[in-house]
C-alpha cells in the first residue's frame, strides 16, 4: 500500500497504526489476491453498466454517456463522528430553510444588516413570483445536499450547500448494493448503519408536504427533464424505489386549481411535484416561455395552494456561493446557535480589499465562479500554469462579483484502489437531509474520490469516481 500524501489527514492510518476503524478493512484487502482485486472490480464495472449508472456529460464530443468509476475501498466514519456531522447539517439545513422563509417574507437579517440586500434580490436565483408566499409548512428546500470536507481528525468543514436538487444520491445507494453483493462477508463482520432507507424517508418527507387541498393519500410524482437530461437515470431509479410515476412536462396539464397528470384511466390529481429541473423551464407562463419542459401554469396553482413543488422555485438563492459565506450569520440569527460546522475561509472578489488580495494571491487560491457547479469555471491555484492563471485574472478584473475565492485546503485521503494497488486520494462527502415535518437523514452520503494522482477535483463531470460510505453502528 502505498503510504499517505505528506501534509495530508490520512483518514485510514496514523503514521504506521491504522486507526481502529478501518482496521478490519486492512486485512480484507491485505488477504485480497490482486487477480481476485481485478475481478471484482471488472464485475462491480458489468454491474453499473447493466443497471445503467452512467453520467451524461455533454459538449465534449463523442459518447457522452461515462460509467461511474466506482472504487471498492469503503470510506469509514465512526459514530462520534458522524453524529456531530448529523448535528451541523440538521442545524445548516434548518438555518438555510429560515433564511429563505424570511427573504421571500419581511427580510428581517437584511433589515438588521446582517446579509447585503443586493447579495438576495439582485441573484440570479432569487425568484420574485416566490414572494409573499409561503409553502406548506414553511419548508422551502426540502432536499438540502450538504458537500463536506475534512482536513483533520476532528476538523470538517462545509464547501458548500445544493437546495435546489442535489444529485447523486442513487450512486449511494448503489455503492451499498453492489458491495453487499460483492462482498457479504464484509456486512457479517462490521456493525454498519443501513441507507437502504432513504427512500421511505424521501417519500415521507415528500407526503409530509402536501398542500391543505390535499384529499387523503398524497399523490407524489417525479417531473424530469427528459431522458436527456445528465441525472436521468436517478429520476428513474428513485421514482422505481419510491413506487411514484416519473413525469415529464408533458404528461401534466392545469385545469381549475389543480395538476393532473394523463393516464390511461383518465385524468389523476398530484399535490406534491419533486422537480428535478431548473427554476427557469418549471412553468413557460411565468419564466422562460421558450421552455418545452414544464407545466404552463403550474406556479399560479402553486401559489394557490392546489399542489406543492419540491424543492420550491426560488431555493438556489440559499446556496449562491456568495451567500454561502452568510450562513454561520444565519445560524446565529435565526437559531440562536453557534455554528456546529464550520465555513471554508472564503474572499468575495466583489469587496475591492478581498479582491485586491485574491488576485495579489491567484496560485495559491482556489477560485470559484458564484454561479458554477459540476468542478466547472473554477480555478485551482497551486495546479494551474501560469496561461490559465492569467485567463483567470482577467476574468476576476472583469467581474469581481461573479467569483469568490478559498485556500487550498488540504483535503484528506482515503485508501482507494489504483494499478499500482492500493493508494491515497482525496475524498469529499454529501450526505442528504430531507426536510419536511421533520428533518431527516441517512448515516453516511456519496463519499466522491479524486481518482487522479494529487487531484482535488472530485466531481464526476471532472472525472471523479465514488465510494460506499459507511458509519458504524454502535
Amino acid at each position: 500500500m502505498t503510504n499517505a500524501e505528506p501534509g495530508f489527514f490520512d483518514e485510514m492510518r496514523s503514521g504506521s497504526q491504522v486507526r481502529e476503524a478501518y482496521q478490519s478493512l486492512e486485512r480484507w484487502h491485505s488477504s485480497m489476491p490482486d487477480d481476485l482485486r481485478t475481478l471484482k472490480q471488472s464485475e462491480a464495472e458489468n454491474l453499473f453498466r447493466r443497471v445503467g449508472i452512467t453520467f451524461a456529460v455533454y459538449g465534449e464530443g463523442g459518447d457522452p454517456e461515462r460509467l461511474i468509476p466506482f472504487d471498492m475501498f469503503p470510506r469509514v466514519f465512526t459514530s462520534p463522528e458522524w453524529r456531530k456531522l448529523e448535528r451541523g447539517i440538521r442545524q445548516r439545513a434548518a438555518a438555510l430553510n429560515a433564511f429563505l422563509a424570511d427573504v421571500y417574507d419581511r427580510g428581517e437579517i437584511i433589515k438588521a444588516g446582517r446579509i447585503p440586500e443586493h447579495l438576495v434580490t439582485r441573484n440570479d436565483a432569487f425568484e420574485k413570483a416566490a414572494i409573499g408566499f409561503r409553502p406548506p409548512r414553511g419548508v422551502y428546500s426540502h432536499i438540502v445536499g450538504i458537500d463536506l470536507v475534512r482536513t483533520g481528525r476532528d476538523q470538517f468543514y462545509v464547501l458548500e450547500d445544493n437546495c435546489r436538487t442535489p444529485s447523486g444520491v442513487s450512486y449511494m445507494l448503489q455503492n451499498r448494493e453492489i458491495m453487499m453483493r460483492m462482498f457479504p462477508q464484509l456486512f457479517l463482520e462490521n456493525r454498519i448503519a443501513p441507507v437502504d432507507g432513504y427512500a421511505r424517508l424521501l417519500k415521507k418527507t415528500l407526503a409530509s408536504v402536501a398542500p391543505d387541498k390535499c384529499e387523503g393519500e398524497p399523490k407524489v410524482v417525479i417531473l424530469t427533464p427528459g431522458q436527456f437530461n445528465s441525472a436521468y437515470y436517478e429520476h428513474s431509479f428513485l421514482a422505481d424505489l419510491m413506487g411514484v410515476e416519473l413525469v415529464e412536462g408533458q404528461d401534466l396539464f392545469v385545469e381549475g386549481d389543480f395538476v393532473w397528470m394523463k393516464t390511461t384511466k383518465g385524468p389523476q390529481k398530484v399535490d406534491v411535484i419533486y422537480r428535478r429541473l431548473d427554476d427557469a423551464f418549471i412553468d413557460p407562463l411565468c419564466f422562460r416561455p421558450d421552455s418545452m419542459l414544464g407545466v404552463p401554469g403550474l406556479m399560479s396553482v402553486y401559489r394557490s395552494g392546489g399542489v406543492n413543488i419540491c424543492s420550491c422555485p426560488g431555493a438556489g438563492v440559499a446556496d449562491d456561493k456568495a451567500v454561502y459565506t452568510f450562513v454561520p450569520e444565519m445560524i446565529r440569527f435565526y437559531l440562536g446557535e453557534a455554528p456546529i460546522l464550520e465555513n471554508v475561509p472564503t474572499w468575495q472578489c466583489a469587496k475591492p480589499d478581498d479582491c485586491k488580495y485574491v488576485l495579489e494571491h491567484l496560485s495559491e487560491l482556489v477560485v470559484k465562479e458564484v454561479h458554477g457547479s459540476g468542478g466547472y469555471g473554477m480555478l485551482v491555484g497551486p495546479k494551474a500554469d501560469k496561461s490559465t492563471i492569467e485567463l483567470f485574472r482577467q476574468k476576476i478584473v472583469e467581474d469581481p462579483a461573479n467569483y469568490i475565492a478559498q485556500p487550498t485546503l488540504a483535503l484528506s485521503t482515503c485508501p482507494t484502489f489504483v494499478e499500482e494497488g492500493i493508494a491515497p486520494r482525496h475524498v469529499d462527502l454529501r450526505p442528504y437531509c430531507l426536510v419536511g415535518e421533520s428533518i431527516e437523514l441517512v448515516p453516511g452520503g456519496l463519499t466522491r474520490v479524486a481518482l487522479k494522482e494529487g487531484s482535488l477535483v472530485v466531481n464526476s463531470s471532472q472525472g471523479g469516481g465514488v465510494k460506499d460510505t459507511w458509519v458504524l453502528a454502535e
